[in-house]
């Protein structure tokens, strides 16, 4: 069980961004989010999208640096993961 996070690699918004999931259950996603100052906001169904500036914090915090494809892996094999088609049906 642990939190994972990947490269920021992502932009959006002028910044780049990581995502931050759980290879266990949303809970203990959304316990470290909070306990680690990320708003609930930035959570997008599977993962939190969190920026540059506090990938350094988490990891320090105890999430686990993977890479991208390790991530999508672990979140795969959790049964956590959102497929983009359940994405589509979520939003209507």
């Amino acid at each position: 069980m642990a939190i994972l996070i990947d490269d920021p690699l992502w932009p959006a918004h002028g910044r780049l961004w990581a995502h931050l999931v759980s290879d266990h259950d949303l809970d203990e996603l959304h316990v470290f989010a909070a306990a680690n100052g990320i708003p609930r906001r930035g959570f997008d169904l599977d993962h939190y999208d969190v920026p540059q500036d506090a990938h350094a914090r988490l990891v320090a915090a105890g999430a686990e640096h993977v890479d991208g494809h390790e991530l999508v892996r672990r979140l795969i094999a959790s049964g956590l993961r959102v497929t983009e088609k359940q994405r589509r049906a979520m939003r209507g």
